[in-house]
């Protein structure tokens, strides 16, 4: 049996020796050893944002992002993620701008917004847009109508098939890629009813999305696809990498405080707490998951 090797150089850490005194900390403060030094960089994307604010893009998708009806508060995983990435970089004045999600590119480019979210890198996005670091990882899968009726078993078999996803997703982009008949839906609510009536084979989406509809709604008369191989290309290429913000390619120094923040964010362990605030777990930090039975 493997046994997980909490030192080196025989010395245990001090948060494991703390986490043998027993009990469980229930407000946890997240510690920084490092603070921002973007300043040669060159540009001023930074200090802009840091004296003036930045506006942020989010699409309606919950629990990941949203717009609170009656706080009018931005919230959810990937804003709570961002929002300590910003803390540590020392930006506090943030405006949030709520969009369909295939608005978002646009309005980042026209400089309507100044952040994007969460994006995945795709071949089209990079000609556009830049990408900050790391913050979380899920997978794609592919959701049917129970009993698969059009038995689907593959990726391969969506192509020349009409099948559903967010319009301007990374899911949009993989399957005009490769062949399938995309029929784009601007809400997540429209295109889980278009594969219920029927009107699509199937769609394509984030499997953190799909899990948490169907834990919710016991009675639907959709399944997710189970055992499916996810090409290589559809990770590492197209769309299910990391997600990350979206910025423009010349704020460079911005892309820089983000992108260290999440880093810092991630290496403390609060990007650890939030993912288990909201049902997800430490393997949802990284590609495939760390096996350290």
């Amino acid at each position: 049996m493997k046994r997980m090797s909490f030192a080196r150089g025989g010395v245990l850490t001090a948060a494991f020796l703390l986490g043998l005194s027993g009990g469980v900390v229930q407000a946890q403060e997240f510690k920084h050893e490092a603070s921002p030094s973007i300043e040669a960089c060159g540009d001023g994307s930074y200090d802009k944002a840091k004296s003036e604010g930045l506006a942020v893009g989010i699409s309606p998708s919950p629990p990941f992002t949203s717009l609170n009806p009656d706080s009018q508060k931005a919230e959810g995983l990937e804003v709570e993620i961002n929002e300590a990435a910003y803390k540590w970089a020392g930006i506090d004045k943030l405006k949030y701008e709520v969009m369909p999600f295939g608005q978002l590119i646009p309005a980042l480019l026209a400089k309507r917004i100044d952040v994007v979210t969460a994006l995945h890198i795709t071949p089209d996005r990079k000609k556009v847009v830049s990408f900050g670091g790391p913050a979380y990882w899920y997978g794609p899968a592919i959701m049917v109508k129970k009993g698969n009726p059009d038995g689907i078993k593959s990726y391969d078999d969506l192509k020349g098939k009409q099948i559903g996803a967010i319009a301007g997703s990374a899911a949009d982009e993989y399957l005009r890629k490769v062949g399938a008949e995309v029929v784009p839906f601007q809400t997540d609510a429209e295109q889980f009813s278009a594969v219920a009536t029927g009107r699509v084979s199937a769609i394509v989406d984030d499997d953190t999305k799909i899990n948490l509809f169907l834990a919710a709604n016991k009675d639907s008369p959709l399944e997710l696809l189970q055992g499916v191989k996810v090409p290589d290309e559809l990770i590492f290429q197209y769309g299910y990498g990391y997600v990350r913000a979206g910025l423009r390619k010349e704020d460079c120094s911005l892309r820089a405080a983000l992108s260290q923040g999440l880093a810092e964010v991630r290496g403390n362990g609060e990007v650890s707490a939030i993912l288990k605030k909201y049902g997800f777990s430490d393997a949802n930090l990284f590609f495939f998951p760390l096996n350290n039975k």
